[in-house]
């Protein structure tokens, strides 16, 4: 069975509650490579700074974006996160977990 579909602001919003965890900072940080970045644990325990980032970058995508999220384009990541004047690796990476979380089978 599909998930049904999330809203993206419920999955911000949902990241947002591991934010500062301590299992998933330990997940992170036996993750991390040697620039000290973790992006396949970014996910299950982001920093402020990259919740910050995200929030940032759903609250300017417009309603249909947003609706459409999990097929945006990197063209369409790449150009939000230049309006929303943050990392575009970063929103890919949140993107690419909404994206996971939506299309996984339950």
């Amino acid at each position: 069975m599909i998930r049904q579909k999330l809203p993206i602001e419920q999955y911000l919003e949902k990241a947002a509650g591991f934010v500062g965890d301590r299992f998933g900072s330990m997940i992170r940080h036996q993750f991390k490579d040697n620039k000290g970045s973790s992006e396949l644990a970014m996910l299950v325990a982001p920093t402020e700074s990259e919740l910050e980032q995200w929030q940032r970058a759903v609250a300017i995508m417009t309603p249909l974006e947003k609706e459409n999220a999990a097929d945006l384009t990197d063209e369409q990541v790449q150009r939000i996160a230049a309006d929303a004047r943050i990392d575009p690796a970063n929103l890919a990476i949140f993107i690419n977990g909404y994206t996971l979380y939506r299309k996984r089978v339950s």
